[in-house]
């Protein structure tokens, strides 16, 4: 079971400030430490140049300390101790220090008294000078200046961390904005989303989230038109079979009864083939691939299967059904769905075209595309209802075949999921109705 991811907001604002804290810290230690070399660097630099200063003044020669001598309670940051040429300490400038005379020319560390003291040793001709500090003090004065000089950063993490708060929040604000406006609505309320003031980042989302808006309420008014038609279609054939019902119990001889119940018999037929063809309409409109993928077929085998298939009702209507050319191609398409738009069309051409007419069917291939190709030797249909009878339920008027006008509109929603074009015409060869469908062949 995974956990919930976590928001976006919390996520920006954990890593953000996080980051500004270790950033500050490791900003602060470096800060720090260069700090502390630095004022190493210059208290060294200062007891070099005293006791270069020194040099220069003492006199040749012995030299005894005189009045001058510091007591032992004075304290002083720097101890000055200066030794003879042989060995004879002639001047300090703390006697509580009582550092050790060092043979060490330059800067060396020694211990006295308990405490460590940096020391430069420098030597004349007569005299080796001595500046020494206690590194406690040394210490104490460099850390000052260090905390002097991350203080601003101290100060500054707390007001960045603010700002990159205040940043997050309200650029993350349209998005709390959109959240709000889809929590608010009913289950019914399919408008469209406001993408004003959106980030560049955002808006896409939300373009895409009202496209799929749009694309459900049509097909809410879609699903709602087809159960408004459907109950519409419904009502007729359903009436009808009530009729023959009473029909068959008014019957007084076999004769009659007979004759109801063939009618009656009819009727379900055709109920049950209304029905049928509105479950498959349904089923193609709404997601004819649930749970299935395209695959590539080869549409001229499923031909001749359904071909087969539908040559036992044109012999029982006295139809020549043949197949014609039949090019050799895969399409990436539904099988299923491809059986039912031929077994629609083949029925269609069957059923409105006379005994001893024609039904041909054939594949071509043209550039990129398969083209599927019925044409019979019926009546056709009139160039201004071609466009009509794709809708659901339209027949043409005057026509004595029985049907529910859902045949092509069938075959049209089968074309559209496969991105074909469907086009009729009029058959030149065989004077009734070419329907042609253009499949995309892959690349």
């Amino acid at each position: 079971m995974s956990l919930p991811a976590p928001s976006l907001r919390a996520r920006l604002l954990w890593f953000l400030l996080a980051a500004i804290a270790l950033a500050a810290l490791l900003q602060g230690w470096v800060a720090y430490r260069s700090a502390r070399a630095e004022a190493d660097q210059i208290f060294d630099y200062h007891m070099q140049q005293m006791a270069l200063s020194l040099r220069s003044g003492l006199p040749g020669g012995s030299w005894t300390p005189g009045a001058a001598d510091l007591a032992e309670d004075e304290n002083y940051d720097f101890v000055v101790q200066v030794w003879s040429s042989d060995g004879l300490r002639v001047f300090e400038s703390s006697a509580g220090a009582a550092l050790p005379q060092r043979a060490v020319l330059g800067f060396s560390d020694v211990r006295a008294h308990g405490s460590t003291y940096r020391v430069y040793s420098l030597q004349t001709p007569w005299h080796v000078i001595q500046v020494a500090q206690d590194m406690a003090v040394r210490r104490s004065m460099a850390g000052a200046l260090a905390l002097r000089t991350i203080a601003p950063v101290a100060l500054m993490a707390p007001l960045l961390m603010l700002v990159v708060w205040w940043v997050v929040s309200s650029s993350l604000a349209p998005v709390a904005r959109v959240r709000s406006q889809l929590a608010q609505r009913h289950a019914t309320d399919l408008d469209e989303v406001s993408e004003l003031g959106l980030p560049d980042e955002i808006r896409p989302l939300v373009h895409e989230l009202n496209l799929l808006l749009v694309r459900v309420r049509q097909a809410f008014e879609a699903q709602k038109n087809f159960v408004a038609d459907a109950a519409h279609e419904l009502r007729s054939p359903l009436a009808a079979l009530k009729l023959q019902a009473q029909g068959l119990q008014r019957a007084h001889d076999d004769t009659a009864r007979e004759l109801a119940v063939s009618r009656l018999t009819a009727g379900i037929d055709r109920a049950a083939r209304l029905v049928e063809q509105l479950l498959v309409l349904a089923r193609q409109q709404s997601s004819p691939a649930v749970g299935a993928a395209a695959e590539p077929v080869a549409l001229a085998a499923l031909a001749r299967q359904v071909l087969g298939e539908m040559a036992p009702m044109a012999q029982q209507h006295g139809i020549d059904l043949g197949l014609g050319a039949a090019d050799e191609a895969l399409i990436p398409a539904y099988p299923e769905a491809l059986r039912v738009l031929l077994r629609n069309l083949l029925d269609n051409a069957i059923k409105y075209t006379p005994a001893g007419g024609t039904v041909d069917l054939e594949l071509q291939r043209r550039d990129d595309r398969l083209v599927l190709s019925v044409e019979d030797s019926g009546p056709g249909i009139p160039e201004a209802e071609r466009q009509r009878v794709l809708d659901r339920f339209y027949r043409v008027a005057g026509t004595d075949t029985t049907g529910s006008g859902l045949g092509l509109a069938i075959v049209k929603s089968i074309a559209d999921l496969h991105n074909a074009t469907l086009e009729l015409s009029a058959s030149s060869r065989l004077a009734g109705l070419r329907v042609d469908i253009s499949f995309p062949l892959p690349a």
